[in-house]
C-alpha cells in the first residue's frame, strides 16, 4: 500500500470516526453537530501546523474524557499506559510521592510521600501543592501527565515547585530520582510498650491482605500481644480487593466491608473472616485515601476499633482501566464506594473518633519514627488502646 493511499485511508477513517461520534450527539444538540464538522474542517484546512488523522482522533478522545470534568478520568496514550502498568508492578524510577487533585483548591496535591524516598527526605508532606514540575505549570495538568513527568530513570533530576499550607510563595525543590520499591505491610512490637503491636500499611496491593494477617499472626505467636495499633496514615490506597481482604480481619464474617455503586447496580463486598480478636486503634490523617478509607470506614462503622488522628483525604470513587487498542487505554471513574453503613465519604473524608493534629512545626517525617515521644498521634493512640485493654 502506498504512503499516499495509506494516509487517505487513515484520514477517511479519522473523519468517519469523528462523524460517528458527533452523530451520537445529534439528538442532544443539533447546533453542536454542525460546530463539530466545522471544527474538523477548519483544523484540516487552516491550522498552520499539520494535523494527522491519528492526532485528530486522539484529540477527540481526550476531549471527550475531559468533558467529564473528573481529574481521575483520563485518556492514556501508549507511553502513559505503559508507565501506569509499570508502577503497578511494584517498582519504578521516581520520587516516591502519591498525588491527587484537591477537592477544595483543584490543585495537584501530595496525598502522601513514601518513607525513605527522595520526596520524603526532602520534607515534602501530605497537603503540599505541586504548582510546577520542571517549570511546567500543573494547573490544567491531569494526574497521569503529572506522574509521568515526575517519573524517570534513577539518577536523573527533576525540580518541583511546592507550596505548603503555610507558604506564601512557591519554593523550588530539586530532587534526584531513584528506584522506588513500594512497601506494603510492616510490623513490630512497640519498644516502650512491649505488649502492643504496631502495624503500618503503606499501600494496598494484591498481597496486602495476606501480608497483614501473616504479620499480625507472627507478632502474636512470638509475643504477649494484647492490643494492636494499625497505622494507615499517608496510605494513598490501592487495590479494592486488598482492602476487602484486610477488612475481613475486623468485620464479622458475611457482613459488608464496603458497598460499590455504579450506574447499574449496587454490589456488596462482604467479610470472609475470621475475625482478629484484639483491641484496636487505627491512625489516620489527610494522607489516608481510597482503599485505606474503605478499611478505616469499615472498622469505624462496625465499631471494631477507635480511629485516632485527623480527617482523611476523602476519595470515595473507583477508577477502571480499559484497553482500547494500539497500546492506548481509558482510565475512567466507574463507581463510588460506601462504608458498611452506606456513608458516602467522597470529598468529605472520614472523621476520627479522637481528633489529634500534629503541631504545625512538626517534622512531616515524624509519623515514620514509631516514637510516641515525638509523634503525638501515636502517643494518643497508645493511650486510647491501653484504656481499651483495661476495660476488658
Amino acid at each position: 500500500m502506498s504512503k499516499k493511499r495509506g494516509f487517505i485511508m487513515g484520514l477517511a477513517a479519522g473523519f468517519a470516526l469523528t462523524a460517528g461520534l458527533l452523530l451520537l450527539m445529534v439528538t442532544m444538540n443539533i447546533y453542536h453537530l454542525g460546530n463539530g464538522f466545522k471544527t474538523v474542517s477548519l483544523l484540516k484546512s487552516r491550522a498552520l501546523e499539520p494535523l494527522s488523522a491519528v492526532q485528530l482522533v486522539d484529540g477527540a478522545m481526550k476531549g471527550m474524557v475531559e468533558s467529564l470534568d473528573d481529574p481521575y478520568s483520563v485518556y492514556l496514550e501508549p507511553n502513559d499506559y505503559q508507565s501506569l502498568q509499570t508502577s503497578m508492578q511494584g517498582t519504578y524510577g521516581g520520587l516516591g510521592i502519591y498525588v491527587g487533585i484537591s477537592q477544595d483548591t483543584k490543585k495537584l496535591t501530595v496525598m502522601s510521600p513514601i518513607k525513605g524516598t527522595p520526596a520524603a527526605e526532602a520534607g515534602i508532606k501530605s497537603g503540599d501543592e505541586i504548582w510546577e514540575i520542571d517549570g511546567k505549570n500543573t494547573t490544567e495538568m491531569d494526574i497521569d501527565t503529572a506522574v509521568a513527568l515526575m517519573k524517570g530513570e534513577a539518577g536523573t533530576k527533576v525540580t518541583l515547585g511546592i507550596k505548603g499550607t503555610n507558604d506564601e510563595k512557591i519554593r523550588q525543590v530539586p530532587l534526584t530520582r531513584k528506584i522506588i520499591e513500594i512497601p506494603s505491610v510492616e510490623g513490630q512490637m512497640l519498644k516502650e510498650n512491649p505488649h502492643l503491636a504496631y502495624v503500618n500499611i503503606s499501600m494496598f496491593n494484591d498481597l496486602t491482605g495476606k501480608e497483614l494477617r501473616e504479620t499480625i499472626d507472627e507478632l502474636r505467636s512470638k509475643n504477649d500481644c494484647r492490643g494492636l495499633i494499625l497505622d494507615l496514615r499517608n496510605n494513598p490506597g490501592g487495590a479494592l480487593n486488598a482492602a476487602v481482604e484486610a477488612g475481613s480481619l475486623f468485620v464479622p464474617e458475611g457482613e459488608p466491608v464496603v458497598w460499590l455503586v455504579d450506574k447499574s447496580r449496587t454490589e456488596e463486598f462482604t467479610s470472609g473472616g475470621p475475625l482478629l480478636d484484639l483491641p484496636l486503634v487505627v491512625l489516620i490523617n489527610k494522607g489516608s485515601a481510597s482503599a485505606s478509607e474503605i478499611l478505616a470506614g469499615a472498622i469505624k462503622d462496625v465499631k471494631a476499633g477507635t480511629l485516632v488522628g485527623e480527617t482523611s483525604f476523602g476519595k470515595g470513587i473507583v477508577q477502571s482501566v480499559f484497553e482500547i487498542g494500539d497500546g492506548a487505554a481509558l482510565k475512567i471513574t466507574t463507581a463510588k464506594y460506601l462504608t458498611p453503613d452506606k456513608n458516602d465519604i467522597h470529598k468529605k473524608g472520614i472523621e476520627p473518633d479522637v481528633q489529634v493534629l500534629l503541631p504545625e512545626d512538626a517534622d512531616p517525617a515524624v509519623i515514620y519514627s514509631i516514637d510516641p515521644k515525638a509523634d503525638v498521634q501515636l502517643k494518643k493512640g497508645i493511650e486510647v488502646l491501653q484504656a481499651k485493654i483495661k476495660q476488658q
